[in-house]
C-alpha cells in the first residue's frame, strides 16, 4: 500500500513600489514628480549646502518630497564657503555700479530726447 503524504504550502506577499536611485547629480536637469530625500550624514564624506539643494529642486514642489532622516539645521543656515561670500559681496558692488552707470546714460539719453 502507498501512502501518499501532503504538502503544504505557504506563501508571503509582499507590497512592493517600482522605484529607482539616483545621486544629485544623475538628477540635475530632470524633473521628479515625488521624490524621498536623505540629506542626512552620510557615513563617509560631508553633505553640503549645494547637494541639499540640487536634491530638493529637483521636485515638482514641497508637497512631493519626504525626508528620510532629520537633518543638521545648520546645514542651511550657514554660508557654505568664504570665498563665496567674498564673491557675492563683489558681484553686488558691480550690480550697484552697473545700475548707477546705466540710469545715468538713461536720464542723459532722456534729456536729449527732448532737445
Amino acid at each position: 500500500m502507498i501512502v501518499k503524504k501532503q504538502k503544504k504550502i505557504m506563501r508571503r506577499q509582499l507590497l512592493l513600489t517600482a522605484s529607482y536611485t539616483c545621486t544629485d547629480y544623475q538628477s540635475q536637469g530632470q524633473t521628479i514628480d515625488a521624490a524621498i530625500v536623505d540629506i542626512g550624514s552620510p557615513p563617509s564624506g560631508k553633505i553640503s549646502a549645494f547637494n541639499v539643494y540640487v536634491a530638493l529642486s529637483q521636485c515638482r514642489g514641497r508637497q512631493s518630497i519626504q525626508l528620510l532622516h532629520d537633518f543638521d539645521k545648520k546645514l542651511l543656515r550657514t554660508h557654505p564657503c568664504q570665498y563665496l561670500r567674498v564673491e557675492d559681496a563683489r558681484l553686488q558692488v558691480l550690480e550697484r555700479e552697473t545700475e548707477r552707470v546705466w540710469l545715468t546714460k538713461e536720464k542723459r539719453e532722456k534729456r536729449r530726447s527732448r532737445d
